[in-house]
């Protein structure tokens, strides 16, 4: 197991000017660094990669879903724009050797309504056909797309693991496969751990979260549930902390964050790995 911590901790939109976490990331202990790319025009991708590899971290990639990446909308516009930003993130993992791109890919985070039939039917055809051509674009780029679950409150598209789990049987594109966030399974599974084991070998990343988004350990996340459970199917991956920095009213809105988590965000990121270390010893 490889531990990580995602700049959404720290800095949003994560740019150019704000290389400097990088550093701090590799100095507080972690293997990995997830770089959150709301705005991939922003980075210069050349300059990262010399800072990753003179701070010898590994890299994921994450996405950053908004209204006009949606690519089950029947808006064809917003699923062009939608592989577009994908297609650019995979060219940035595949620049920066990051084996990974993460997050809902599938539609904008926040787009929730109740669907009918046809309409599920229509949104889930809609899926399979964009994420097909995203899987082949990720192969040319030796990337693999880990879809991520969200809770109720963020999608009403894919919420829960048997849901991932279809999607990725019905989309069959060995480039095209899982990721689960306690986070968002603390509200939608009845079981951690069984969700975690269903999806089994289509596991590929993973979010360690705590329920309120804040420090892992310091919740009510089953953490020994969710350690036996990857230990089962043989998950020694990435384990990324999630959290987001406060103050900044996007990240607010869109992460339903009022309050800080944690004194500082060293802090929430230095006792969390403390804590997944130990656990995972």
């Amino acid at each position: 197991m490889k531990f990580g911590a995602n700049t959404f901790i720290w800095v949003s939109p994560f740019r150019t000017e704000t290389f400097d976490v990088v550093q701090r990331v590799a100095d507080l202990g972690f293997d990995v660094i997830e770089f959150a790319v709301e705005q991939p025009d922003l980075i210069d991708i050349k300059k990262l990669k010399s800072i990753v590899k003179k701070n010898e971290l590994e890299v994921a990639i994450c996405g950053a879903f908004g209204p006009d990446r949606d690519l089950i909308s029947e808006e064809l516009e917003k699923r062009e724009n939608s592989k577009r930003y994908v297609k650019r993130c995979l060219d940035y993992a595949n620049e920066l050797e990051a084996p990974i791109f993460c997050g809902p890919a599938y539609s904008a985070v926040g787009k929730t309504y109740l669907a009918t039939p046809e309409q599920k039917k229509a949104d889930w055809n809609r899926a399979i056909e964009g994420l097909r051509e995203l899987g082949d674009y990720a192969q040319t780029r030796g990337v693999t797309l880990a879809l991520e679950t969200l809770n109720r409150f963020e999608t009403s598209f894919l919420n829960i693991a048997a849901d991932l789990k279809k999607l990725i049987k019905d989309v069959n594109h060995p480039a095209i496969k899982g990721h689960l966030d306690t986070f968002h399974m603390n509200i939608e599974e009845k079981h951690l751990g069984e969700a975690i084991e269903l999806i089994g070998d289509d596991l590929v990343h993973f979010h360690t979260c705590e329920n309120d988004r804040g420090t892992p350990g310091t919740g009510h996340i089953n953490w020994n549930e969710v350690k036996q459970s990857l230990k089962k199917i043989g998950y020694d991956r990435f384990a990324v902390i999630e959290s987001f920095t406060f103050g900044v009213k996007e990240i607010a809105r869109a992460a339903a964050l009022w309050r800080p988590l944690e004194k500082d965000e060293d802090t929430l990121a230095k006792n969390g790995l403390t804590f997944l270390r130990e656990l995972f010893a």
